[in-house]
């Protein structure tokens, strides 16, 4: 096999990812022909090490480093992975037709990581070549190749010599072709080369090759291959270009007779003729290559220049930003740093980031002397680096406070660069975890082969800290990115600070309260960017409607008063002595028409609905309610149907009767006398509503006189169904239920993930929160929590979780409460209450345990400033009635609310 690496030839191409054993097969093989070259492209080759070996004679012969400079052929590599082999036409290995056509066959295997065996790839390529010049010269990165036309007769033979390490032999093809043909001593035989170092150094053939130089003769040319430290070879000044000189001659004998052949190369040394700066690369090479030109009839007659052995056109050229300029000293080839070609390469210094630039660029040159049909072909494929360059990697911060998302990007960075984690003051994040939490880190990678990372952080996120003052609020963001450069895994990092300063931006919000007859309504503007419409009911509050509901506005806010009785506002329910109202207010995005803001405000207002007069006369008003709303008033009738409203508009009807009219009925009581009649629809049009599914309307009127007095007993509707009516002082309050995903509370449930899977002894976190109310002074109190097998809260069984505020003392596994903190979405702490059920407390029942559950609690609104006992006095405040079964009365608490979670499946 041979040592390898040293010269790039057994490659270890490290990768962060891993490729499957199975996933081994090239990609994207290719070769060329380009002119006396043959180039071959593989890879990536996915981090698998890749041997290089020549087929011939049907075995494989690995390249070593030496066997490679030795016989033609040159390697690199790039931090992608991608590997390029060039080999001379005229390589000890090709299959030669009359110097015009030329087979190579490369088997190219790969190694997974342990270096198992991996089946070989073959890659033939034949070159057709015929305009070969009186002598070609080919500089390369290993060695240095000369090919002369031969001068001497044909009949002449080079004795066999053994391939360095191996069982094989190269020399004359034509023998190879024909073994019955033996060399006889009547030819011409190769039999030494004279090396001038300048002084004299002669070896036999035989002495040359074991020496690492390549000695072949061709159907019509003699070959000399040297390797580019050889001690033969020596050093020169050529226009201040530091160039490797090789220069020999080749001697041939035919008994007493003796010929030679002189062939010489010259080739810059890697530093040779090479500046930088920080943009560019200038390559100079000698325009009169002084050891190879021996006439002062010199004429240079084509320049070409190209990139990896290949030529480029003109326009090509210019589209790479490449230049060339020939002078009497010169030829001059500019290049701009990061042009296309060429490929950077990370290095990590004192924990510092720097690159460094590497292309390979050509320079292909013809000339003749004093004979115009001798031609000189020269071509030099020449690797430059560049020096090392800090690179520091640049945040660039395309945040938009508005859009309340830190947006970050760092780079450029070269391709060979990996993003690992990202430090935050209170955690580290694989880029996994990082997209998990919902960070979105992307890698972009450019055409000119360098890469750049994005990175996106909510502001809501605990990562980001935030700082309030003056209406402003600035959000900081303090991260480092840990990075590695590949294949070497040398870690280096980048620290960001990252600032956004947002005016506090406060939607419109509204809020009321009622009076005797009365709703008032304020409406604060809140910032100036918010523009919105207020809807008052169901109708656009315009100027006719603001003047006639009094609008007020002092600069901040504006105020409303509507009558319980307007128009826009809904009777909900009719109870003893009271009609409940209750009025919509919602403030809507004028362009989309969603809702900013929405509030309700039910109250219940006193009112006169029946009257008795001492002298027999009664009056009763009906109204329509908003769960009949086909009702119309005009057609309701007392008991008798001939006894229609004395008065009805689209909302009213007003009814006057006497107790001996209208179908009035009455009761004997003891020193009293009881009259009572009622108002509901004729029987054909009350079956007509019952078609349409709504409720039936039925107000019973009841009117008592006492001796010398007059009362109003009751004034009272039956709802169909037992519908409930709307709670006394509802307003904005509303309550909800819902999942957590963990006991951080910070990722909710949505309603279109229920029924939600749980297993059994599996926590479950509930949260409760009062909706939509600004009221700090108001707080939330669980009263009773339970759970069913069904939606309705009244099924059997049940089991019980909490009891009058605090965890049921007999329940094994006790519900366990969690404290609420403020955060970016807890404004009043009071507000929420959290607390978590194993899953579940009553699992052992397991004869009555079904598939899925419903929880149940029964929640009150308390005024903090004045506790009234039981849970307003804080949550399991009243543990000793829990134990002795006491429960509080529901007048102790300002409103009594039932919610229920969604289906809870147990697996």
């Amino acid at each position: 096999m041979g040592c390898f690496f040293g010269s790039g030839w057994l490659i270890f191409l490290m990768t962060v990812a891993n490729i499957d054993a199975q996933n081994k097969p090239f990609i994207n093989i290719s070769s060329k022909c380009l002119g006396n070259v043959m180039r071959v492209n593989t890879g990536p080759l996915g981090g698998n090490p890749l041997e290089v070996a020549v087929s011939v004679n049907n075995s494989a012969v690995p390249l070593t480093p030496s066997l490679a400079a030795q016989c033609g052929f040159s390697m690199k590599t790039d931090p992608l992975g991608k590997a390029v082999i060039f080999a001379s036409l005229q390589n000890c290995f090709a299959q030669n037709m009359e110097d015009k056509a030329f087979t190579t066959v490369l088997n190219l295997q790969l190694h997974d990581n342990q270096m198992d065996e991996d089946e070989p790839h073959q890659v033939a390529e034949t070159c057709h070549h015929a305009a070969w010049a009186s002598r070609e010269i080919l500089c390369e990165r290993n060695y240095m190749e000369v090919s002369v036309r031969r001068a001497i007769p044909d009949d002449y033979a080079l004795p066999d010599h053994p391939i360095p390490g191996t069982n094989a032999k190269f020399g004359d093809p034509r023998r190879a072709a024909n073994s019955e043909k033996q060399p006889s001593e009547a030819e011409f035989r190769m039999t030494t080369v004279v090396f001038f170092t300048p002084e004299e150094r002669i070896m036999t053939v035989d002495q040359a090759q074991r020496r690492g130089y390549g000695v072949a003769n061709t159907p019509t040319r003699l070959v000399l291959r040297s390797p580019t430290n050889a001690p033969e070879t020596y050093s020169q000044d050529v226009a201040g270009v530091d160039m490797m000189v090789l220069k020999t001659s080749t001697i041939f004998e035919k008994k007493w007779w003796a010929t030679q052949i002189d062939a010489a190369a010259a080739c810059p040394t890697v530093s040779g003729g090479v500046s930088f700066t920080a943009n560019a690369i200038s390559w100079y090479l000698p325009t009169h290559i002084d050891p190879l030109i021996s006439s002062n009839q010199f004429k240079l007659l084509e320049v070409h220049m190209g990139v990896d052995g290949q030529r480029l056109s003109a326009a090509e050229m210019a589209a790479r930003h490449y230049s060339m300029a020939v002078n009497d000293m010169h030829i001059v080839v500019e290049i701009p740093v990061g042009a296309a070609g060429g490929y950077f390469k990370s290095h990590v210094q004192d924990d510092h980031y720097l690159t460094s630039y590497t292309i390979e660029p050509m320079l292909e040159l013809l000339w003749t002397e004093d004979n115009a049909h001798e031609e000189t072909r020269y071509k030099v494929l020449f690797p430059i680096t560049t020096p090392l360059m800090s690179w520091p990697p640049q945040i660039t911060d395309n945040t938009v406070p508005e859009e309340r998302i830190f947006k970050v990007l760092l780079g450029p960075l070269g391709s060979d660069v990996a993003l690992v984690n990202i430090t935050f003051p209170t955690e580290v994040l694989s880029v996994a975890d990082c997209n998990v939490r919902g960070f979105n880190v992307l890698e972009h990678e450019s055409h000119n082969g360098s890469k750049a990372f994005t990175l996106q952080v909510p502001f809501t996120d605990p990562v980001v800290m935030q700082m309030k003052e003056a209406g402003i609020t600035v959000y900081s963001l303090h991260l480092t990115f840990g990075l590695l450069v590949l294949p070497e895994f040398a870690p280096f990092a980048h620290t960001a600070n990252l600032e956004a300063a947002l005016v506090d931006i406060v939607p419109p919000s509204v809020s009321g309260s009622c009076d005797y007859d009365s709703f008032h309504i304020t409406v604060r503007y809140g910032t100036q960017s918010f523009n919105f419409h207020t809807v008052v009911g169901k109708r656009l509050l315009t100027p006719v409607l603001a003047q006639q509901y009094g609008l007020v506005d002092n600069g901040t806010h504006f105020s409303l008063m509507v009558p319980f009785s307007a128009p826009d506002a809904a009777f909900e329910a009719v109870e003893s002595s009271s009609i409940r109202s209750r009025l919509d207010v919602s403030l809507r995005n004028p362009g989309t028409n969603t809702i900013i803001r929405d509030f309700v405000l039910a109250c219940s207002f006193l009112s006169t609905l029946t009257e008795c007069f001492p002298d027999g006369t009664m009056t009763a008003l009906a109204v329509k309610l908003e769960s009949v709303p086909n009702l119309s008033p005009s057609q309701l009738t007392l008991r008798d149907p001939a006894c229609g409203p004395a008065f009805s508009d689209d909302r009213f009807a007003y009814f006057v009767f006497t107790g001996s009219s209208c179908g009035t009925t009455r009761k004997f009581m003891p020193d009293a006398m009881l009259y009572e009649n009622e108002i509901s629809l004729p029987d054909e049009l009350e079956k007509q509503m019952q078609s349409n599914d709504e409720p039936e309307y039925e107000l019973k009127v009841s009117c008592r006189y006492d001796v010398n007095t007059a009362h109003a007993v009751a004034f009272l509707i039956k709802p169909r169904n037992n519908e409930p009516y709307a709670e006394t002082a509802k307003g904005e309050l509303q309550v909800a239920m819902r999942l957590a995903r963990d006991d951080s509370y910070t990722q909710l449930y949505r309603d279109e993930d229920y029924p939600i899977a749980k297993y059994l002894n599996q926590p479950v976190y509930f949260e409760v929160e009062l909706m939509r109310s600004t009221n700090p002074k108001v707080s939330l109190e669980l009263e009773n929590c339970w759970a069913t097998l069904s939606e309705d809260r009244t099924s059997q069984p049940r089991w019980n979780l909490i009891i009058n505020g605090c965890a049921n003392p007999v329940d094994p596994y006790q519900v366990l409460f969690h404290p609420v903190w403020p955060d970016a979405r807890v404004q009043h702490p009071s507000h929420f209450k959290r607390f978590e059920v194993q899953m579940f407390a009553f699992a052992s029942d397991q004869e009555n345990l079904s598939d899925q559950l419903f929880v149940h609690c029964d929640v009150v609104i308390c005024d903090v400033s004045r506790p009234m006992g039981g849970p307003c006095s804080g949550q399991c405040s009243n543990q000793e009635n829990v134990i002795k079964g006491q429960r509080r009365a529901v007048s102790d608490v300002h409103s009594f609310i039932h919610i229920s979670s969604g289906p809870i499946l147990i697996m």
